[in-house]
């Protein structure tokens, strides 16, 4: 849409789409919302729903929908150059981290690369994040939470396939692997999809993505929350899943 100059208007079908449900919603962006939008605009769109005065300076947040869970959304693009004014600190950093990690002249193409997750479609997590990060993961910890933690990017190998990946996603897994809290971490960005139970009882779930589904079909997940299990019932694309926890 970006370059045919539609992005404000899909958006704005987007958004009334989401405006006539009956529920809250919660967003998280990925690198479609930046290909199309700055952080500065999407900031000021319906698809901010980060709490105002919310720290750390990113869009990660988090809420409770009901005791004792509490959802965690990850702002996986902090680190990046997608979204970011060019001149601006934050995205010249990015960008010489991912060119001491990608000597491609395409910077999109993990070929040869040892750590094929830094092309510049993937983004990261600064520290300022990652504190922020533990700092909610303790506050659950004492008050014997169960944690779901999501975003756009995956965070663990095994709910991936190697390229479409968190840069630092080893960071975020220390910082969930430090508490007892998480039980479920939820992402996209993989559009075939992927799942893992990692070494630590964490279930890692990449759901698959919908805009593969074909014209005038239907594609959705449902996710039953237990208080020892989540039940993904899928259709269309989405596939089933029971995580005991």
């Amino acid at each position: 849409n970006a370059g045919s100059g539609q992005a404000e208007g899909a958006l704005e079908r987007v958004l009334a789409a989401l405006r006539r449900l009956p529920v809250p919603v919660h967003h998280a962006w990925g690198n479609h919302e930046l290909y199309n939008f700055s952080r500065a605009r999407l900031a000021r769109s319906g698809l901010n729903s980060r709490p105002a005065g919310a720290v750390p300076p990113c869009q990660a947040y988090h809420f409770s929908p009901a005791a004792p869970f509490r959802v965690v959304v990850l702002d996986a693009y902090d680190l990046s150059t997608l979204g970011r004014d060019p001149g601006s600190p934050r995205y010249r950093e990015s960008l010489q981290l991912l060119r001491e990690k990608n000597p491609n002249d395409d910077l999109n193409s993990p070929a040869g690369l040892q750590e094929p997750q830094f092309v510049e479609f993937n983004g990261g997590f600064s520290q300022a994040q990652l504190d922020w990060f533990n700092e909610v993961l303790k506050f659950s910890d004492e008050n014997q939470e169960k944690v779901v933690v999501t975003g756009h990017l995956p965070i663990h190998p095994g709910a991936s396939n190697g390229v479409c990946l968190a840069w630092n996603y080893r960071d975020a897994l220390s910082v969930i692997h430090s508490h007892r809290c998480v039980v479920c971490c939820l992402a996209g960005h993989l559009h075939d999809g992927a799942y893992c139970l990692d070494s630590h009882g964490v279930h890692h779930l990449t759901l698959e993505g919908v805009i593969e589904t074909p014209p005038e079909s239907n594609a959705f997940g449902t996710i039953y929350v237990y208080e020892d299990k989540m039940i993904l019932k899928g259709r269309g694309r989405i596939s089933d899943r029971v995580m005991h926890f």
